[in-house]
């Protein structure tokens, strides 16, 4: 029992980490942090661009059925069921080279280092 009223939890040992190959050779570093966040903001603004393009066409869509069904005769309707095709629109060449960038950026990153299975190929 402790007499100061505190609980102590065990300690854990942390395991004995060893240099990765890449990382003993001269002139290899680890990826600066500046990278991980450029890498994170690109991923970001691919998941954003991918939702405003699925939620613009699912508006578009809802518009355009409730053009068809409703007919509504309104002139501020005419203007705004074609807003969603629009946005649609530009948000699909904006998500295809947000995504073309994040692809070509996860590309160079792999480039650096073989596939572990390599090494086991022979």
């Amino acid at each position: 029992m402790h007499t100061d009223g505190v609980q102590h939890l065990p300690t854990l040992s942390t395991p004995f980490v060893k240099d990765s190959p890449a990382m003993s050779e001269p002139g290899r570093t680890l990826p600066s942090s500046r990278t991980h966040l450029a890498s994170d903001r690109l991923a970001r603004g691919v998941r954003n661009a991918g939702r405003l393009t699925c939620c613009s066409l699912a508006t578009g869509m809802a518009t355009a059925a409730t053009d068809l069904i409703l007919e509504p005769q309104t002139t501020w309707w005419t203007a705004l069921w074609l807003i969603p095709w629009y946005l649609t629109g530009l948000s699909i060449p904006l998500w295809t080279v947000l995504r073309a960038r994040e692809k070509a950026a996860q590309q160079s990153d792999q480039d650096d280092d073989p596939p572990r299975h390599w090494d086991k190929a022979a």
